[in-house]
């Protein structure tokens, strides 16, 4: 699989978009060994485009995918997840910045 020019990658460090941890798998896990999507799914036992859509970053790491990948890639189901949870939190901290900063914190007793 042949990596493309990081030019995506570099705008979205310019807008400060999070993350998606489809583009860890990628850039981390599969260009280095030379993987492709459809490689990882039959060795994950999983549909073709469950990992397709998770390098195009159209969806999540669910738990079982995270058991699935944690397992293969010899790391945590927990790395997997809290690279989601950490992109899913940002985003709305963004999305919701105007409304969350409305809310006045709770004085302690």
């Amino acid at each position: 699989m042949q990596k493309p020019s990081r030019s995506s990658t570099t705008t979205k460090s310019a807008r400060h978009m999070p993350v998606h941890p489809g583009e860890i798998l990628l850039e981390e896990f599969l260009y280095p060994h030379g993987l492709t999507p459809y490689a990882v799914a039959k060795a994950l036992h999983v549909p073709r485009t469950r990992i397709e859509r998770i390098v195009r970053q159209e969806t999540p790491i669910t738990a079982d995918t995270a058991l699935r990948l944690a397992r293969y890639f010899d790391t945590t189901p927990e790395f997997w997840l809290n690279l989601q949870a950490r992109f899913d939190v940002e985003l709305a901290r963004t999305a919701l910045a105007a409304e969350i900063g409305a809310i006045s914190p709770r004085k302690s007793a």
